[in-house]
C-alpha cells in the first residue's frame, strides 16, 4: 500500500511586549515545555484564524495576526511507549509564524487542556531555556523576529473552498 506522507500544518504566535515574550508552558510527552501559543491548523480555517485561535485557547488573550515572520519545516521522532516491538514516532511539521497585536485578557476564560500557564521571558531567558523548548523552531521565531523578518499577510491565500467545503467523514 503506498500512503502520501503529509506533514502536520501548525500555526504560532510570536508575541511580544517590553522586550519580553508570551510562551506557554505545556504537558508534552517528554515531560513541561515551553513553547510559543500554537496549534494545528483545524479543517476549514486559514492559518491566520487558526493562530488567533490558538493563542485565545492557549493563553486566554486575544490576537491578531498582522504579519507572518515566517514558515518552518522540521521533523521530530520520539519512541512509541507501550509498544511490543520498538517504534518511533516521526513526525514532520510546517509551521506559519505570525506576529501581531495582543488584545484583551478574559480572566474567566480556562486554558486548553495541557497548558499549565503563560509565562513572559525576555529572549535571553528564552535562549538561556532552550532544553525546555518544546521544539527548536520556539527559539528559531523568536530570533528571526528579532531580526525584524516580516512578510506581507497578502503572501498567504485561503480559497474559499477550504471553508465552504464540509469536511471528508
Amino acid at each position: 500500500m503506498n500512503t502520501r506522507w503529509k506533514p502536520s500544518v501548525t500555526v504560532a504566535a510570536v508575541i511580544e511586549q517590553s522586550g519580553r515574550f508570551l510562551l506557554v508552558e505545556e504537558h508534552t510527552p517528554e515531560g513541561l515545555r515551553l513553547n510559543n501559543p500554537a496549534g494545528h491548523l483545524d479543517p476549514g480555517e486559514s492559518p491566520v484564524a487558526a493562530c488567533a485561535r490558538e493563542t485565545l485557547e492557549e493563553t486566554a488573550y486575544r490576537f491578531t495576526p498582522q504579519a507572518l515572520v515566517g514558515v518552518y519545516l522540521a521533523r521530530f521522532q520520539r519512541p512509541l511507549p507501550d509498544q511490543a516491538q520498538p517504534a518511533i514516532e516521526d513526525i514532520t511539521y510546517l509551521r506559519f509564524a505570525f506576529c501581531g497585536v495582543l488584545g484583551a485578557w478574559d480572566a474567566q476564560r480556562t486554558l486548553d487542556t495541557g497548558i499549565v500557564r503563560t509565562l513572559w521571558l525576555s529572549a535571553d531567558e528564552i535562549r538561556a531555556s532552550a532544553s525546555r523548548l518544546r521544539s527548536p523552531l520556539v527559539l528559531q521565531c523568536m530570533e528571526d523576529y528579532l531580526a525584524g523578518q516580516r512578510f506581507g499577510l497578502e503572501l498567504l491565500h485561503t480559497h474559499p473552498s477550504v471553508q465552504a467545503l464540509q469536511p471528508h467523514t
